[in-house]
């Protein structure tokens, strides 16, 4: 039997490297946040409403990396590397094809969209500008989800941390730029961000690609595999359509409630991202390490790094939850030049802080079961998820309720996710032993 202290090795060995990965995208959405918001209000309040839809396509697609991080590591765990590398690829060509078809039907639905979700019209202008362009980089999020699931399922985090940093770093240089050197305004933001994204996807495909050339797995797309792993991803999705469903109605409330609350609820909703993202490293652990544990047969293994990884997310949700409260009065200054939306802020982020340490244990089950392919229960817990969350969050619109409630119906939201994930992981139907999960376990 394994101490507490190897199993924390065999945490932070994956969690460490994850952390610092995870937190360069919400950092991308923090950094365009910043640059856009000392535009104006409106700016901000467009770039709310195109990041609900860029935010919900991408979002819909992350079975990419779940998907490819839980088949990679069960293979690799049971030593099969070219099947696994096989498999990452075509995860890779699913994509890419992907990427293409969402990118067109985005920039040709984008008025409509902006619109909808827009507080008035000059907001829906800057929603549609800043769409238009972000579509062009759709294919290449996409393709990243893919690589970096697959190379976590590898156990290798380096890459995608080193990719991701630079093209942080990138898009933070390019969007000052083009946004305030050459006065591009929000398509600036948007055009620098295109160029960061497709930076970041092509290192990461040429390493998979190149990875799978060295073990002779198969780097041409391959139908059969291709539409299984569609398939395969059917649950996932339904999963991530309910959570980004949550997402998209507490942004129609927002810009019901008004321009500065739909411009807080941006700066509100980035931050929270960040976190999440930051807390999502022991999940992403949890993934990479239940996949390969139970890949190799180990069940014991597998109950003990969920244990352990439970009582990580605690403590790391605590700690989220003081710094954010800590930074309360003062971060809203970052994000805008305007008061009304610094004063919407603070009390919605003391709120977001108190639920930080149940936040912590959420994303740790939610990826310990994704590891362990359990997707249909998790696409039905979301839809029961939804059903309990959408009376709250439609409650603060039809009260016209001030803006902080909007974030107390969220943490109803997280309650709802934890009694689900909580009861699912005391028993034992999730954990099947062996390379790869037949369809309808876990249903």
């Amino acid at each position: 039997m394994r101490s507490s202290r190897d199993v924390d090795r065999q945490i932070f060995r994956v969690a460490i490297p994850a952390f610092f990965a995870l937190i360069t995208e919400p950092l991308m959405l923090l950094a365009d946040t910043a640059i856009i918001g000392h535009l104006g209000t409106p700016e901000l309040g467009g770039l709310a409403a195109a990041s609900v839809v860029l935010g919900t396509v991408v979002g819909l697609c992350i079975f990419l990396a779940y998907g490819s991080t839980a088949i990679v590591s069960r293979h690799h765990g049971a030593g099969d590397e070219r099947t696994a590398l096989g498999l990452a690829v075509s995860s890779l060509w699913l994509a890419a094809g992907l990427g293409v078809g969402l990118a067109v039907i985005t920039a040709g639905a984008s008025g409509p969209l902006a619109e909808t979700l827009s507080s008035s019209s000059r907001v829906a202008g800057f929603a549609q500008d800043y769409l238009v362009v972000s579509a062009l980089a759709l294919p290449a999020m996409l393709l990243i989800l893919a690589a970096t699931g697959a190379m976590r399922g590898l156990l290798d985090l380096r890459t995608p941390l080193i990719a991701m940093i630079v093209a942080n770093v990138l898009n933070v240089v390019l969007n000052l730029l083009f946004v305030y050197g050459f006065d591009w305004g929000i398509r600036g933001s948007a055009a620098g961000t295109v160029l960061a994204q497709w930076l970041a996807a092509t290192w990461l495909v040429t390493v998979v690609v190149r990875r799978a050339r060295r073990v002779r797995a198969a780097t041409r797309p391959r139908t059969a595999e291709i539409v299984d792993a569609a398939r395969l991803g059917v649950p996932l999705l339904v999963r991530t359509i309910t959570l980004r469903a949550s997402l998209v109605l507490a942004t129609l409330v927002a810009a019901q409630l008004g321009d500065v609350p739909l411009a807080a609820n941006q700066v509100a909703g980035a931050i929270v991202t960040f976190l999440a993202f930051g807390l999502d490293a022991i999940a992403i652990a949890g993934q990479t390490l239940t996949g390969r544990t139970l890949g190799a047969g180990d069940a014991e293994g597998t109950r003990a790094l969920t244990n352990r990884m439970v009582g990580w997310g605690i403590a790391t949700g605590i700690a989220a939850g003081v710094l954010l409260a800590a930074g309360a009065p003062w971060l809203p200054r970052l994000f805008s030049s305007d008061p009304a939306v610094q004063d919407a802020l603070v009390p919605a982020l003391l709120v977001v802080a108190a639920i930080q340490p149940l936040s912590g244990v959420v994303f740790v089950l939610d990826g310990v079961l994704i590891g362990a392919g359990d997707g249909p229960y998790l696409a039905w817990a979301g839809l029961l998820v939804l059903a309990a969350y959408a009376p709250l969050v439609l409650a603060v619109g039809w009260a016209d309720a001030s803006f902080t409630w909007l974030w107390v119906a969220y943490g109803g939201f997280i309650a709802a996710r934890l009694v689900t994930l909580w009861r699912r992981q005391r028993g034992t139907a999730w954990m099947v032993l062996g390379p790869a999960r037949s369809e309808g376990v876990g249903a």
